[in-house]
Protein backbone atom coordinates (compact mmCIF):
# COMPACT_ATOMS: atom_id res chain seq x y z
CA UNK A 1 0.00 0.00 0.00
CA UNK A 2 1.33 3.46 -0.99
CA UNK A 3 2.35 5.58 1.63
CA UNK A 4 2.12 9.72 1.47
CA UNK A 5 4.36 11.19 3.72
CA UNK A 6 4.23 15.05 4.45
CA UNK A 7 7.45 17.33 4.89
CA UNK A 8 6.73 18.17 8.46
CA UNK A 9 10.08 19.05 9.37
CA UNK A 10 12.06 19.60 6.84
CA UNK A 11 16.36 20.46 8.48
CA UNK A 12 18.29 21.71 5.81
CA UNK A 13 15.56 24.29 4.05
CA UNK A 14 16.06 27.88 5.57
CA UNK A 15 12.85 28.93 3.58
CA UNK A 16 9.37 28.60 5.17
CA UNK A 17 6.53 30.19 2.92
CA UNK A 18 3.40 31.13 3.83
CA UNK A 19 0.33 29.27 1.31
CA UNK A 20 -1.73 32.04 -0.30
CA UNK A 21 -5.02 31.73 1.10
CA UNK A 22 -6.20 30.69 -2.40
CA UNK A 23 -5.02 27.21 -1.92
CA UNK A 24 -6.31 26.52 1.75
CA UNK A 25 -9.59 25.28 0.62
CA UNK A 26 -10.29 21.96 1.31
CA UNK A 27 -11.57 19.41 -1.23
CA UNK A 28 -12.57 16.12 -1.42
CA UNK A 29 -10.51 14.43 -4.61
CA UNK A 30 -11.50 10.56 -5.86
CA UNK A 31 -9.00 9.04 -8.00
CA UNK A 32 -8.33 5.77 -9.17
CA UNK A 33 -5.59 3.66 -7.90
CA UNK A 34 -4.03 2.73 -11.26
CA UNK A 35 -3.78 6.38 -12.51
CA UNK A 36 -2.04 7.38 -9.12
CA UNK A 37 1.01 8.75 -11.58
CA UNK A 38 -1.55 10.61 -12.89
CA UNK A 39 -3.14 11.54 -10.19
CA UNK A 40 0.02 13.22 -8.72
CA UNK A 41 0.80 14.74 -11.60
CA UNK A 42 -1.73 16.91 -11.74
CA UNK A 43 -1.33 18.11 -8.04
CA UNK A 44 2.75 18.88 -9.06
CA UNK A 45 1.26 21.40 -11.59
CA UNK A 46 -1.01 23.34 -8.82
CA UNK A 47 1.61 22.82 -6.58
CA UNK A 48 4.57 24.41 -8.88
CA UNK A 49 3.69 28.13 -7.88
CA UNK A 50 4.54 26.96 -4.30
CA UNK A 51 8.16 25.92 -5.16
CA UNK A 52 6.68 22.15 -3.65
CA UNK A 53 6.32 19.06 -5.53
CA UNK A 54 5.29 15.25 -4.96
CA UNK A 55 8.05 12.75 -5.84
CA UNK A 56 7.99 9.31 -5.37
CA UNK A 57 10.85 6.99 -3.46
CA UNK A 58 10.67 3.38 -2.92
CA UNK A 59 11.34 1.26 0.92
CA UNK A 60 15.08 0.07 0.42
CA UNK A 61 13.86 -2.76 3.43
CA UNK A 62 10.85 -3.75 1.97
CA UNK A 63 10.18 -1.90 -1.59
CA UNK A 64 7.11 -0.48 -0.88
CA UNK A 65 6.49 2.84 -2.38
CA UNK A 66 6.57 6.10 -0.51
CA UNK A 67 5.40 9.89 -1.35
CA UNK A 68 7.13 12.95 -0.02
CA UNK A 69 6.29 16.68 -0.43
CA UNK A 70 9.40 18.32 -1.14
CA UNK A 71 10.61 21.95 -1.12
CA UNK A 72 12.15 22.95 -4.33
CA UNK A 73 13.17 25.77 -2.89
CA UNK A 74 15.74 24.64 -0.30
CA UNK A 75 18.99 24.76 -0.04
CA UNK A 76 21.80 22.12 0.00
CA UNK A 77 22.56 20.25 2.97
CA UNK A 78 24.97 23.14 4.37
CA UNK A 79 22.79 25.47 5.30
CA UNK A 80 20.82 25.91 8.81
CA UNK A 81 17.02 25.50 9.47
CA UNK A 82 15.17 26.19 13.27
CA UNK A 83 14.50 22.86 13.86
CA UNK A 84 18.04 21.39 14.43
CA UNK A 85 21.26 23.27 15.54
CA UNK A 86 24.52 23.71 13.83
CA UNK A 87 26.36 20.96 16.11
CA UNK A 88 23.26 18.72 15.09
CA UNK A 89 23.37 18.92 11.80
CA UNK A 90 27.16 18.02 11.54
CA UNK A 91 26.82 15.16 13.65
CA UNK A 92 23.83 14.46 10.19
CA UNK A 93 26.78 15.35 7.48
CA UNK A 94 29.12 13.20 8.92
CA UNK A 95 26.64 10.48 9.89
CA UNK A 96 25.33 10.63 6.29
CA UNK A 97 28.89 9.81 5.53
CA UNK A 98 29.57 6.83 7.34
CA UNK A 99 26.56 5.27 5.95
CA UNK A 100 26.92 6.64 2.01
CA UNK A 101 30.93 5.54 2.58
CA UNK A 102 30.16 2.03 3.96
CA UNK A 103 29.77 -0.93 1.65
CA UNK A 104 26.47 -1.66 2.87
CA UNK A 105 24.69 1.48 3.22
CA UNK A 106 24.71 1.17 7.50
CA UNK A 107 26.52 2.83 9.94
CA UNK A 108 26.68 1.55 13.59
CA UNK A 109 25.94 3.17 16.35
CA UNK A 110 29.16 2.96 17.57
CA UNK A 111 31.03 4.63 14.96
CA UNK A 112 28.64 7.10 14.94
CA UNK A 113 29.22 7.65 18.70
CA UNK A 114 32.83 8.03 18.48
CA UNK A 115 32.48 11.32 16.50
CA UNK A 116 30.32 13.27 19.14
CA UNK A 117 33.53 14.62 20.07
CA UNK A 118 35.61 14.75 17.36
CA UNK A 119 32.76 17.52 15.63
CA UNK A 120 34.46 20.97 14.34
CA UNK A 121 31.73 23.07 15.67
CA UNK A 122 31.01 22.13 19.48
CA UNK A 123 31.83 18.79 21.26
CA UNK A 124 29.23 16.76 22.08
CA UNK A 125 28.65 14.42 24.83
CA UNK A 126 27.61 10.74 23.76
CA UNK A 127 24.29 10.76 25.46
CA UNK A 128 23.63 13.55 24.42
CA UNK A 129 24.40 12.16 20.42
CA UNK A 130 22.10 9.23 21.37
CA UNK A 131 19.31 12.11 21.99
CA UNK A 132 20.06 13.44 18.31
CA UNK A 133 20.12 10.35 16.76
CA UNK A 134 17.38 9.56 18.38
CA UNK A 135 15.05 12.78 17.06
CA UNK A 136 16.92 12.13 13.94
CA UNK A 137 14.59 8.76 13.58
CA UNK A 138 11.60 10.34 14.81
CA UNK A 139 11.61 12.53 12.04
CA UNK A 140 12.40 10.05 9.61
CA UNK A 141 16.19 11.17 8.45
CA UNK A 142 17.31 8.34 9.52
CA UNK A 143 16.52 4.34 10.16
CA UNK A 144 17.71 2.50 13.30
CA UNK A 145 17.91 -1.54 13.68
CA UNK A 146 20.25 -3.65 16.35
CA UNK A 147 22.40 -0.80 16.66
CA UNK A 148 22.73 0.14 13.21
CA UNK A 149 21.79 3.13 11.27
CA UNK A 150 20.99 3.79 7.46
CA UNK A 151 19.14 6.64 5.69
CA UNK A 152 15.22 6.35 6.13
CA UNK A 153 12.82 6.61 2.90
CA UNK A 154 12.09 9.83 3.25
CA UNK A 155 15.69 11.30 3.34
CA UNK A 156 16.41 9.27 0.41
CA UNK A 157 13.43 11.47 -1.63
CA UNK A 158 14.08 14.45 -1.10
CA UNK A 159 18.30 14.79 -0.57
CA UNK A 160 18.39 12.56 -3.65
CA UNK A 161 20.06 15.18 -5.88
CA UNK A 162 22.42 16.47 -3.37
CA UNK A 163 23.87 12.72 -2.60
CA UNK A 164 24.41 12.34 -6.18
CA UNK A 165 26.06 15.65 -6.93
CA UNK A 166 28.03 15.51 -3.39
CA UNK A 167 28.87 11.42 -3.33
CA UNK A 168 29.66 11.05 -7.15
CA UNK A 169 32.32 8.66 -6.37
CA UNK A 170 30.36 6.24 -4.40
CA UNK A 171 26.62 7.43 -4.84
CA UNK A 172 25.02 5.31 -7.54
CA UNK A 173 21.24 4.88 -8.95
CA UNK A 174 19.86 1.59 -9.13
CA UNK A 175 20.02 -0.46 -12.55
CA UNK A 176 15.90 -1.71 -12.21
CA UNK A 177 13.97 1.27 -10.56
CA UNK A 178 16.83 4.23 -11.88
CA UNK A 179 16.53 5.84 -8.06
CA UNK A 180 19.20 6.21 -5.95
CA UNK A 181 20.24 2.83 -4.01
CA UNK A 182 21.76 3.38 -0.60
CA UNK A 183 21.53 -0.47 0.31
CA UNK A 184 22.58 -2.16 -2.67
CA UNK A 185 24.07 -5.41 -4.15
CA UNK A 186 26.87 -4.12 -6.56
CA UNK A 187 28.08 -6.68 -9.87
CA UNK A 188 31.57 -7.96 -9.66
CA UNK A 189 32.28 -7.43 -13.02
CA UNK A 190 30.63 -4.27 -14.63
CA UNK A 191 29.80 -2.36 -11.05
CA UNK A 192 26.31 -1.63 -11.70
CA UNK A 193 23.79 -1.46 -8.43
CA UNK A 194 20.64 -2.66 -7.58
CA UNK A 195 18.11 -2.12 -4.15
CA UNK A 196 17.95 -5.21 -2.47
CA UNK A 197 14.02 -5.15 -3.49
CA UNK A 198 14.61 -4.99 -6.81
CA UNK A 199 16.78 -7.60 -7.08
CA UNK A 200 14.77 -9.79 -5.47
CA UNK A 201 12.13 -8.95 -8.24
CA UNK A 202 14.46 -8.49 -11.47
CA UNK A 203 15.97 -12.29 -10.23
CA UNK A 204 12.88 -13.73 -9.23
CA UNK A 205 11.94 -14.20 -13.36
CA UNK A 206 14.98 -14.91 -14.15
CA UNK A 207 15.97 -18.41 -14.85
CA UNK A 208 19.18 -18.00 -13.38
CA UNK A 209 20.82 -14.88 -12.20
CA UNK A 210 23.08 -12.99 -14.08
CA UNK A 211 23.74 -9.30 -14.54
CA UNK A 212 20.89 -7.42 -16.34
CA UNK A 213 23.96 -5.00 -17.73
CA UNK A 214 26.94 -7.40 -18.31
CA UNK A 215 24.83 -10.53 -18.15
CA UNK A 216 27.75 -12.18 -15.87
CA UNK A 217 26.65 -14.68 -13.31
CA UNK A 218 25.27 -12.49 -10.27
CA UNK A 219 27.36 -13.60 -7.26
CA UNK A 220 25.48 -11.87 -4.35
CA UNK A 221 22.87 -14.07 -2.31
CA UNK A 222 19.64 -13.16 -3.45
CA UNK A 223 17.57 -11.96 -0.38
CA UNK A 224 14.42 -13.98 0.16
CA UNK A 225 15.20 -16.10 -2.39
CA UNK A 226 17.43 -19.60 -2.12
CA UNK A 227 20.34 -19.81 -4.09
CA UNK A 228 19.93 -20.84 -7.61
CA UNK A 229 21.50 -23.74 -9.09
CA UNK A 230 24.01 -22.11 -11.13
CA UNK A 231 27.18 -22.05 -11.20
CA UNK A 232 29.77 -19.93 -12.89
CA UNK A 233 30.43 -20.80 -16.80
Amino acid sequence: MDTLCPNHRAPFTCLKRQIPPAYKRRETVYYAHDKLDDFISTINRHLQPLFMQIRKGMSEEDGRAHYAVVNLAETEVTKMASDYTEIELELFRKTMDLILLSENGFASSTDILNLADKLKTKKMKKKEAEQVLKVFVEDKWLSEKNGEYTLHTRCIIEMEQYILSNYQDVARKCNICRSLAVQSQVCESCGIGMHLPCVRKYFKAQTEPRCPKCNEFWSCDIPGMSRMNSQSP
